[in-house]
């Protein structure tokens, strides 16, 4: 995925004199093309994020289409109040990209997981909130993000996540994209847990559970249409995410599911438990020990389904 952004971000950059690109003290050789053509557009602000971020508000000021590139966790929790008040409360269009996304940091331990920072980030005003699922989907979001009048949050995996798009999908901010229809199940995914939900429809559908998949890739706003048919066209629809069960994209669907009377089908809701994780391996190792790996997955809605979708329930 990074590689992608870095280099669609060089495309764009060389169609428009306005992006400047601030990094982290992160991603120096992946920059090395984007610094080589537009050596007085890239800024290493080094360790000082939070520095870095209110740097982005006044380039944004003064009218340059700032990206903001580093790690999730110190992209969004170390420099969060300068994200609210000098990115959101002035509505200025700053991309603020975060990769490693959930738990793509996995062997780093906590300081580097982030499944908590959709539910930050969401809960500003004005913010909105893109965890694209493939390469191609990455591409096509760095261009919608560009466009934006506004501040964007996009939350990228590592690297060496499948392309599950054979051909760049038709992409809107806001509109989800239906990758395979069902009528029993539909997996409603955010970001690197894509492929996995991909998985998980096929073993289900062996299983004479008919599943569909969404990649619902933004977060904010949401694709109520889209919710709305699935939940009055399935029995079970489940949110799938590298991401705490409070308030990502399970979060999100259930706060809306709340206001709706005629929504049918029961949610679920897949994502990180609401502790801390203090094992360290790598992602799949993680994955695995949260019960989101295929198989969890699989037995998980598997049960909930033959149990007549009973109870309204998160992981």
């Amino acid at each position: 995925m990074r590689d992608a952004f870095a280099q669609e971000l060089e495309a764009l950059a060389a169609a428009d004199a306005r992006i400047v690109l601030l990094s982290g003290d992160i991603g120096n050789r992946m920059f090395d093309r984007f610094k080589a053509r537009f050596a007085d557009r890239f800024y290493n602000c080094g360790v000082a994020e939070a520095n870095m971020m209110s740097v982005a508000a006044g380039m944004a000021m003064c009218g340059l289409r700032p990206v903001v590139y580093t790690i999730v966790p110190f992209v969004t929790t170390r420099c969060l109040e300068q994200i609210r008040v000098d990115v959101c409360y002035h509505h200025l269009p700053v991309v603020i990209v975060g990769v490693g996304g959930g738990l793509s940091y996995a062997s780093l331990g906590t300081t580097h997981h982030s499944c908590e920072d959709i539910g930050f980030l969401r809960l500003l005003p004005g913010m909105t909130v893109v965890c694209p699922g493939d390469p191609q989907e990455v591409r096509a979001a760095v261009r919608a993000a560009i466009e934006q009048a506004g501040p964007v949050y996009l939350r990228l995996g590592k690297k060496g996540e499948p392309r599950i798009h054979e051909h760049p999908p038709t992409f809107e901010l806001g509109r989800g994209i239906v990758l395979r229809q069902g009528d029993h199940v539909w997996l409603v995914s955010t970001g690197n847990m894509l492929a996995t939900a991909v998985d998980v429809a096929q073993e289900l559908c062996q299983l004479e559970i008919s599943t569909g998949v969404i990649s619902l890739h933004t977060v904010k706003p949401l694709d109520e249409r889209l919710l709305e048919r699935i939940f009055n066209q399935g029995q079970l629809v489940v949110t799938l995410e590298e991401h705490s069960v409070l308030g990502g994209l399970g979060g999100a669907v259930a706060e809306w599911r709340a206001h709706q009377e005629r929504a049918r089908a029961r949610l679920l809701r897949l994502g990180s438990r609401d502790e801390f994780l203090h094992q360290v391996g790598s992602q799949e190792y993680v994955r695995h020990i949260l019960g989101l790996d295929v198989p969890a997955i699989v037995a998980r809605i598997r049960e909930v389904y033959q149990a007549g979708c009973q109870t309204e329930v998160g992981q």
